[in-house]
């Protein structure tokens, strides 16, 4: 009887070991491996992170750094374009390894996946009309119900508008770019966002005379990843770490950041596009 039980409690901890290995060292990035595809998750309406080309191509500082991951692993980078509500459950699902789409890491959406970086710092900036933004000097000037505030759904901005401007008119829009019709249709006096967006939107806008505000926010953003592989997490932290290292990120932030020429390829650079328009 004994040895029955030895018998089974040995059997018991083994199938629990192999159930845990496989649960944490490589199924995910065998998958990857044996299929020669990385399959990348963005929302791909998130200039500089993620936006498309004239052609309807993805680009961007999170694509640039998805292509380099591909490469290195020597297999081809697919992208899905999937809104930011459904990404986590597209992680949690494996219908993606991963996802980039300049996403902050927070502690309720790091209970869910796991992430790697920082690989980028920000914070959330209102964008808005010059004569309006330019009175803005904190979330005091914004927390009042005459203050009409777009935020994207899902987004950190949303959570932050709640927090910071509990009393404002908070419109709850599709994406960044409804967010940002709205300002412009004058439907919403300012928009939430990560400052590099609100940047690179005003620019993209010079003729709308908006400005930005400073971060009200510290925003650390991640790579989202599933967390049932070490080693696939593990890869990717030390191929950011590589990156980081040898000035690689800098350079990707001084072309997406800095120098404004790859707006050049955008289908429109200083307008929505057609199908934003439509939103």
């Amino acid at each position: 009887m004994k040895t029955r039980r030895l018998l089974a409690v040995l059997l018991f901890f083994l199938f629990a070991f192999v159930s845990v290995h496989q649960a944490v060292a490589g199924n995910v990035i065998d998958r990857i491996l044996k299929k020669g595809v990385l399959t990348m998750g963005t929302t791909g309406h998130y200039p500089p992170f993620t936006v498309k080309d004239k052609s309807g191509k993805h680009m961007g500082f999170d694509i640039d750094v998805a292509t380099m991951m591909a490469e290195a692993m020597g297999v081809k980078l697919e992208i899905k374009e999937i809104p930011i509500t459904d990404i986590f459950k597209s992680i949690d699902n494996g219908s993606i390894d991963m996802a980039m789409s300049g996403i902050t890491i927070t502690p309720a959406r790091n209970l869910r996946v796991a992430f790697i970086g920082p690989y980028f710092v920000t914070g959330q900036s209102i964008l808005g009309h010059k004569g309006l933004v330019d009175h803005v000097k904190g979330p005091e000037d914004i927390n009042k119900p005459s203050f009409r505030l777009a935020v994207a759904n899902g987004t950190t901005g949303a959570q932050v508008a709640k927090i910071l401007a509990p009393k404002a008119n908070i419109m709850y829009v599709k994406n960044m770019d409804a967010a940002f019709k709205a300002v412009i249709n004058n439907k919403a006096d300012a928009m939430f966002a990560d400052e590099p967006y609100c940047v690179v939107t005003a620019f993209r806008n010079k003729d709308k005379k908006l400005a930005v505000s400073e971060p009200f926010t510290f925003e650390p953003l991640g790579v989202a990843m599933p967390q049932t592989d070490l080693l696939w997490l593990n890869w990717v932290d030390n191929f950011l770490m590589n990156l980081n290292a040898t000035g690689k990120l800098k350079e990707l932030k001084a072309y997406w950041l800095a120098n404004p020429d790859w707006m050049q390829r955008l289908k429109n650079p200083n307008e929505l596009s057609p199908k934003n328009r439509d939103m």
